[in-house]
């Protein structure tokens, strides 16, 4: 009986048998349709990808300002179209190594302060012009110019110099780092003609798509790119597009509806109702990703500690974890680093609701008045609700907080990062160094909780050049209780990611650092016949 049903699922996955028929089939023969699509399901992973067709994605986190200059990439729309039509240094597996690309070989010096990367001889750029070390080289420096407001420059500001010598790249750091690699695989720093310094916008680079729709808070769109130097490894659809659904109920009749593929960002509640809609499946996974509570630490009232203690043992986390997340996550402790990470130090006493001692850190405040907190549907999901319920513990504790409901077109242009109290979220970074470097060192253009700290930043620095691991594991430690105790990061939860693929969908694999696959869905999945 088995091999029989292997056989026909095979035929499905061919299209010489309908996968009704089959589902009959295998009823008949006392086999649940649950046993008989998986069936389908591994066949169709043992044929290979199919290509052909049309990939659609419907995607929250896009706004009418997005570019697609890669620097500035801060949503998950540009983030998931970035990885389609871009290409990297290096890009970041599921289990966490690093996977070659544009860079074929990366090498350093025992002190890890010169780094040699080979180029890849033989990559075409969209527009026909070979990828170059020079191309590599130009694209670092854009990013590392403070002009630029890339987000990956707090990364790249141990840079001393760069150069380009025959089919290298060599770069000199200021002091060691045996990161470094794993910098080269942040998602802004996408390899374009001339590092995008001509036009950075002009959405050409080397990726398995070519960029061919490009209306900003609407829809994208690109086509597979015939010259791709993995040949059909990545880009199995003849085209993909991406449509801007901000609203979760709309993306979910999407899906639903078969208007798209596949979706992001599934809210927690209704999770439980996606999972009975016929052919589709939730893909859920945890990782590095938080939603943070974000204030400046340079701005009234917030640049007064005991303030930002007070608010912080006023939230309520195992509250905010079971209503709003609904279980897929966990805990935070005010500082952007979980067990997904190496060298996390597990013996960080966990931060509780304590109203009383957060009434009394806010009275010693002097602190008087109402705080206004910002958010929106986009921020994170259910993002607004749990400002209502942190609302509500920060009122056991004496402190007023005025809510302020955002819309969702030009909250990362126009809240994030530019108002002093505002929910967010945060992808996580491959390690401990690269997320301290992106958001919480001075010189970071993403340091949206305005921590300006030089001792601080001295503490990144020498546990970035530390080799000895264990040695660099307890400046970690260290580096995150500062965070913990004196920053303006409040961390109730690190979320799981939750996605949603729709019938016929294949090939896709969850990824812990980002959701959609790491970005990579519209890549590497591809639509059964």
């Amino acid at each position: 009986m088995s091999n029989e049903l292997e056989f026909l699922s095979h035929h499905v996955v061919v299209g010489k048998l309908s996968r009704r028929d089959f589902l009959g089939r295998a009823a008949a023969l006392g086999v649940s349709a649950t046993i008989a699509n998986s069936l389908i399901g591994s066949a169709a992973r043992a044929a290979g990808p199919q290509k052909g067709g049309v990939l659609k994605a419907g995607l929250q986190g896009g706004e009418s300002s997005n570019v697609l200059d890669p620097a500035l990439n801060l949503s998950q729309v540009n983030f998931s179209f970035g990885k389609a039509w871009g290409e990297l240094l290096v890009e970041l597996n599921p289990d966490g190594s690093l996977e070659n690309r544009i860079a074929e070989e990366v090498g350093s010096s025992d002190d890890a302060k010169v780094w040699t990367m080979k180029i890849r001889k033989g990559i075409e750029f969209h527009d026909g012009k070979t990828v170059s070390p020079e191309d590599v080289v130009a694209t670092l420096e854009r990013h590392s110019d403070e002009k630029s407001k890339s987000a990956a420059l707090g990364i790249l500001q141990g840079i001393d110099s760069m150069k380009a010598s025959g089919d290298e790249v060599v770069i000199t750091l200021k002091d060691p780092n045996a990161d470094f690699p794993y910098l080269m695989a942040d998602y802004h720093l996408v390899i374009q003609p001339n590092g995008g310094k001509d036009n950075p916008n002009a959405g050409i680079s080397a990726g398995p798509y070519k960029v061919t729709i490009d209306e900003p808070g609407v829809r994208y769109g690109g086509e597979k790119f015939a010259n791709y130097w993995q040949g059909d490894k990545l880009g199995h659809a003849d085209q993909i597009e991406i449509v801007v659904i901000n609203d979760a109920t709309a993306r979910t009749a999407a899906l639903q509806g078969g208007q798209v593929n596949m979706i992001n960002r599934v809210e927690p509640k209704i999770v439980d109702l996606v999972k009975r809609v016929p052919g589709v499946t939730i893909q859920n996974v945890a990782g590095k990703g938080f939603y943070p509570f974000n204030m400046f630490c340079d701005t009234a009232p917030f640049d007064n500690n005991d303030l930002r203690m007070a608010l912080k043992l006023a939230m309520d986390r195992e509250e905010l974890l079971d209503k709003i997340l609904r279980g897929y996550g966990s805990v935070g402790n005010d500082f952007p680093i979980n067990e997904a990470y190496p060298l996390f130090s597990d013996d960080i006493e966990q931060r509780k609701f304590d109203p009383e001692k957060a009434a009394e850190l806010y009275k010693k405040s002097g602190h008087s008045g109402s705080i206004l907190l910002r958010t929106s549907d986009v921020a994170f999901p259910g993002a607004v609700d749990a400002a209502q319920l942190y609302q509500q513990s920060c009122a056991k504790a004496g402190i007023t907080i005025e809510i302020k409901r955002e819309p969702g077109d030009g909250y990362w242009s126009e809240v994030w990062n530019k108002q002093p109290f505002s929910l967010s979220y945060w992808g996580g970074r491959a390690t401990q160094d690269q997320m301290y470097s992106t958001a919480y060192v001075s010189g970071a253009d993403w340091n949206d909780t305005r921590f300006l700290r030089p001792d601080f930043d001295k503490m990144v620095l020498a546990a970035r050049g530390e080799l000895d691991q264990d040695k660099r594991k307890a400046m970690y430690r260290d580096i995150a209780m500062v965070m913990r105790d004196e920053g303006g990061l409040i961390v109730p939860f690190f979320n799981q990611y939750i996605d949603a693929s729709g019938k016929g969908v294949q090939g896709w694999v969850n990824n812990p650092a980002q959701e959609m696959c790491g970005g990579y869905a519209l890549s590497i999945c591809w639509l059964e016949a």
